[in-house]
């Protein structure tokens, strides 16, 4: 049998790909919308006020993941177990838990932004009267106030896909109300409302599309059962703190990157570094569509104890992501500096070493994506904890001597090891715990 009809002849790989292929359509569609609003925010705003933008956006975004319980994975976790054995009133339960604790969580992270905007100004944006911006941007917690829980709902539901219809449509209006600034000679502000604008859409779109499909799996009175049903509350706990801690590690070392470029160099150095991140970030396109719809049918082989269909799986799906990661990275390598003219004008050529350094350790993490997903469902929380701490702890470190004498490429150099390290070792990890529950079974 050939390779290709391997492929074709496993209804897995195959239900897996189509539910992507759904959700890609849309998310391409949404991305390529953010493609023309971000070439227009940079020739408007150019390098200085598009790097103060980020780390407007970024600041916030931090503050939250800190304090945030990924209740998306929690939900995945436990509430699709439920589900699957018809256990409907724990599932209520779990997901009423889920969003009253998301809830408090991001009223808690808003206040933490107020009474902090000022230091934001001091140490990352440098740039005098810029608080109140870090506040009103802060406005978009509020209103995303459900959104992992939402995202868990509509992936143990199968209607993940909702999710790329509520991107596309914030997508639209923030790409109407940049437009109208490009053309109208717009200011930074107007390009922070459009963005906050965006955000409240999503999130505000996904807790209503979430609470339709909860209604209709689980009736119109599900908010009513009582916490009491759940009878594993320590180890939802134990999954959920351990999700938190993973979570804010990787907020802190990964995605905060605009944030310690601001902290070691000034706006300008954001602005090149945003562009070149932002540019290598489109291999998401086809890799998110895949992590939301790969996660649930990883817990459910796991749960089933399936390890030859899981190995199967992800051979497969690793496979794939490996052709098309590379493919896109080698583009990014070699024709980079033309993409950055196209995107963002002269202005941003600077972008392109920093660039090339991102290229190599987001394929790396793209191509093995499903690694801590699959941890998680072993049950082995605790390690990437352990295994990202230490890398962003050695990376931090190289990036207090190197950053400040190197800039942005020597920040884009120590994310890829960041990748590399901590991505390897998790995922080689992930599969020897495979292949031990398998010899396990037939002994």
């Amino acid at each position: 049998m050939s390779l290709l009809s391997k492929f074709k002849n496993d209804p897995l790989f195959t239900k897996v790909i189509r539910s992507s292929g759904s959700l890609f359509s849309n998310t391409t569609i949404s991305m390529g919308l953010s493609v023309v609003q971000s070439i227009m925010a940079t020739r408007l705003l150019g390098p200085a006020g598009y790097g103060l933008i980020g780390l407007v956006m970024a600041f916030p975004a931090t503050i939250n993941s800190i304090f945030s319980f990924r209740m998306n994975e929690v939900i995945v976790r436990y509430g699709g177990d439920y589900l699957n054995k018809q256990e409907k009133e724990k599932a209520a339960a779990l997901l009423k838990a889920a969003g009253l604790t998301e809830a408090a969580v991001s009223l808690l992270a808003f206040l933490v932004v107020l009474f902090t905007a000022s230091l934001a100004e001091t140490y990352s944006a440098k740039t005098p009267g810029t608080a109140w911006m870090f506040t009103v941007f802060a406005i978009g917690l509020l209103a995303n106030f459900n959104t992992e829980t939402s995202t868990g709902i509509l992936q143990i539901t199968g209607r993940i896909r909702l999710l790329g219809v509520i991107n596309l449509i914030q997508s639209i209006f923030t790409l109407l109300i940049i437009t109208g600034a490009f053309f109208l000679n717009g200011t930074l502000v107007t390009v922070l409302i459009a963005y906050l604008v965006g955000k409240t859409i999503l999130g505000l779109g996904m807790f209503f599309v979430a609470q339709v499909q909860i209604h209709k799996t689980l009736g119109s009175g599900w908010w009513r059962h009582s916490f009491s049903t759940l009878d594993s509350w320590r180890e939802i706990f134990r999954f959920s703190i351990s999700s938190n801690v993973s979570a804010t590690i990787i907020k802190i070392f990964r995605e905060s990157e605009v944030l310690w470029v601001g902290f070691f160099l000034d706006t300008t150095a954001v602005g090149y570094y945003r562009v070149a991140y932002n540019l290598v970030y489109f291999l998401a396109i086809p890799a998110d569509p895949l992590i939301h719809v790969t996660f649930p049918e990883i817990s459910r082989l796991v749960t089933e104890k399936a390890w030859s269909k899981l190995k199967s799986f992800l051979k497969k799906i690793t496979t794939l992501s490996l052709a098309y990661n590379i493919f896109l990275g080698a583009v990014y390598i070699f024709l980079g500096r033309w993409v950055i003219l196209i995107f963002s004008g002269e202005k941003f050529v600077n972008a392109y070493p920093a660039l090339v350094a991102l290229t190599i350790g987001l394929v790396f993490n793209y191509i093995l994506f499903w690694n801590r997903p699959l941890l998680l469902t072993l049950g082995l929380p605790e390690f990437p904890i352990y295994i990202t701490l230490v890398s962003g702890v050695i990376k931090l470190a190289l990036s207090f001597w190197l950053v400040p004498k190197y800039g942005i490429v020597a920040a884009g150099a120590l994310l890829t090891y960041y990748y590399i390290t901590s991505v390897g070792i998790m995922s080689l990890r992930g599969v020897r715990q495979i292949q031990h529950n398998e010899n396990s079974t037939h002994h």
